[in-house]
């Protein structure tokens, strides 16, 4: 027979399941705000495939993948070498097919994708739910700027095989990833609920009075910027140049930028990538591509000096 002292401890016990199991549950991860591994990938829609390719293949050191895609080709600009597994940041360029050239996505990779329990947080607080079906559907912010999101492993698509597209030249530099992503909206007090539901408040960084941006901090060192949109005429000429490089103080990157349409169009700003190193070359109208560049500050960046290519 047990004792007085057992019994009292299978009771106690026994009394302690149902308490551990509530802690359990409550230290599930929430679908929201993500538990974000940092920015992983781009695509962009453009005209000529080939020829955006031919152009990034002129800005970074990089080996050209390609994938056949119903009756075009599909090219992807790796930032950084291809390891066995494939997880690599890089930039995918699809045809426009009609469409306005632009930034098509972004992708963020999550350590856990819920991508019901994501649906049902973001329409419960009034914002859209996901386009599309399977791991390919995207997430629309208020301004229909879509994210992309993958729970690891990503990277690299398997049907990617290196690219026999001639590209002249070796490049200038040699990415290691994605480095940040400014996207313009219409608004940004309105997107910021948003983009504080996705990716949590405390990922916002503190800003300094008169700044026109906003920036998210994630993981790996990569940020996402909102700038209110603006269409004027001080545009104009960045668009009219048709290819140029621009290289921005404040952060050690590099930024590309075409007419046909990934930096300076639409609301998706301008994109900038890592670099292994830095280099310096001096352009045909006495600029300087790929300058060295000084560290970051506070999360605004100043206005960068343009030299064309």
């Amino acid at each position: 027979m047990p004792s007085r002292r057992t019994f009292l401890a299978a009771i106690g016990a026994a009394a302690c399941t149902p308490a551990v199991s509530g802690i359990t549950w409550a230290q599930l991860p929430a679908a929201l705000p993500l538990q974000n591994l940092g920015l992983e990938h781009l695509d962009i829609i453009v005209p000529d495939p080939a020829a955006s390719a031919r152009f990034y293949a002129r800005i970074f050191k990089t080996t050209l993948h390609q994938q056949p895609l119903r009756d075009t080709i599909r090219y992807f600009v790796l930032l950084g070498d291809l390891p066995a597994d494939r997880q690599v940041g890089y930039i995918a360029i699809g045809a426009a097919a009609g469409r306005t050239p632009s930034i098509g996505h972004y992708c963020t990779l999550a350590k856990v994708y819920d991508r019901a329990g994501m649906g049902s947080a973001l329409e419960a607080a009034g914002f859209a739910g996901i386009r599309g079906a399977g791991g390919l559907g995207m997430w629309p912010d208020p301004d229909g700027l879509e994210l992309q999101l993958f729970q690891p492993p990503a990277g690299l698509v398997t049907a990617a095989v290196k690219s026999s597209l001639p590209v002249d030249g070796d490049g200038l530099v040699s990415p290691i990833g994605v480095d940040h992503v400014l996207l313009k909206v219409s608004d940004v007090e309105r997107s910021l609920s948003y983009y504080r539901l996705v990716y949590g408040a405390q990922a916002e960084a503190p800003r300094r009075a008169g700044d026109a941006r906003v920036w998210f901090n994630l993981e790996r060192g990569t940020r996402i910027g909102l700038q209110k949109e603006r269409r004027d005429a001080a545009h104009r000429p960045l668009r009219d140049q048709g290819r140029e490089i621009r290289s921005g103080r404040g952060d050690d990157t590099l930024t590309g930028t075409r007419r046909e349409g990934n930096a300076v169009h639409r609301r998706t700003g301008c994109t900038a990538f890592r670099r292994r190193q830095r280099h310096r070359r001096r352009t045909a109208d006495g600029g300087i591509v790929g300058r060295p560049f000084q560290g970051r500050h506070g999360g605004a960046e100043s206005p960068a000096p343009t030299s064309q290519l």
